[in-house]
């Protein structure tokens, strides 16, 4: 048996321990095919159960491949329970790691470094460096800190192909840090960032280490706040013969920016997927850019743009159009004109004169002084 698939189970403590007796009899064991396997159970439990499997992987000497947890939400706890194994002889031959939609957070992405780390640095010493071809950790809370830790992983061990780490709150400084890491693994074929915050600064400094990809096929930096200016950083350097896919949906990119993006793209014919929506192209903007593609023969590759969120100048016309209705709306009609206000007569009727004489109000009390004495009131203190 060289793989075990358990996706869209329950495992307790208990059937993972007798699952971990079973996985202890195959030392050909190669593939732990575990997504979404703990469903319903306890943080708690997690941990334990991982150990258990873990500890038979070990005992068993198997060289393991593939390992994914994905979507089995155990947060930093579940990291624990898998630092034996990962910094075991097992994982020497590991070459596709998915850990998505795991809650990780900062701590959980620290952890998962060092294990990576130290696993290298023994794989290494024994000869067998970790080569690890995917790593997937999207939707994990990693921020600056985690992303920056794993990136020095990614620097020692310098094998990736295939790196997808979306949603993560990564700002600028983690993207410095996972450019410079991304510069040592020059075999890359697959690079998704998107819904981070590159901004400018992040841009750039991934458009410095881009020309060194040569074997990139997808590209995907969407939601990640590049702006006109980041694009046009990126664009300055597309030059991968074999781009097959490049996503730069809702960044805020003008027609100027988007331009510059296809221009590049003219010697690139292996193109199947250009994502551009959800930008700021404007209304005649989408149109250009449509007959750019056309021209270069990679119309059929551009997505839909329905999303489009127009472009500043449509978006000032519209304000002012909107201040001269406001200012054309008097009130009246084409032909009305207003009636001239005049003094009113006095009106001498008994039944319709007010009478009484007018009531002046009775001064009221301060709030008191004293703040301590309001908070009490309130139960605040």
């Amino acid at each position: 048996m060289t793989a075990l698939c358990l996706e869209g189970n329950t495992v307790g403590v208990d059937a993972a321990e007798s699952i971990a007796k079973a996985l202890g009899q195959h030392a050909e064991f190669q593939r732990a095919l575990w997504s979404d396997m703990f469903t319903g159970r306890l943080k708690s439990e997690i941990p334990k159960a991982l150990k258990f499997l873990g500890a038979a992987m070990i005992g068993a000497g198997c060289h393991l491949v593939e390992l994914d947890l994905s979507d089995n939400a155990f947060g930093p706890n579940g990291v624990v329970g898998l630092v034996d194994l990962l910094k075991s002889s097992s994982c020497f031959y590991l070459q596709e790691l998915k850990l998505n939609n795991n809650g990780l957070g900062i701590s959980g992405g620290k952890m998962l470094a060092e294990c990576l780390l130290e696993c290298h640095d023994k794989s290494v010493k024994a000869q067998q460096p970790l080569a690890l071809r995917v790593f997937i950790s999207g939707r994990n809370r990693l921020e600056n800190e985690g992303a920056t830790a794993l990136a020095k992983a990614f620097k020692a061990i310098g094998t990736l192909e295939f790196l997808a780490m979306p949603q993560n709150g990564i700002n600028h400084p983690g993207i410095l840090a996972l450019a410079d890491a991304i510069s040592t693994n020059l075999q890359l074929q697959h690079l998704n960032l998107s819904d981070n915050t590159f901004t400018v600064k992040g841009a750039q400094a991934i458009a410095k280490v881009l020309p060194k990809l040569d074997n990139l096929e997808v590209i995907n930096f969407g939601d990640c706040l590049l702006r006109t200016e980041g694009a046009q950083a990126i664009a300055q350097v597309l030059t991968h013969q074999k781009l097959k896919e490049l996503v730069l949906s809702g960044n805020e990119i003008t027609k100027d920016g988007a331009f510059d993006v296809i221009q590049s793209l003219e010697t690139i014919q292996t193109l199947k997927k250009l994502d551009l929506d959800a930008n700021n192209l404007g209304e005649e903007g989408c149109e250009e850019v449509k007959a750019l593609l056309d021209n270069i023969g990679l119309l059929d590759a551009l997505g839909s743009l329905s999303g489009d969120e127009g472009s500043e100048d449509e978006d000032e016309d519209a304000e002012n159009e909107d201040d001269d209705d406001e200012e054309e709306d008097d009130g009246y009609g084409e032909d009305e004109e207003p009636e001239e206000e005049t003094e009113g007569d006095l009106n001498t009727d008994p039944k319709l004169q007010v009478k009484g004489s007018a009531l002046t109000p009775g001064k009221q009390e301060s709030p008191p002084d004293d703040l301590a004495e309001q908070m009490d009131k309130l139960n605040l203190s």
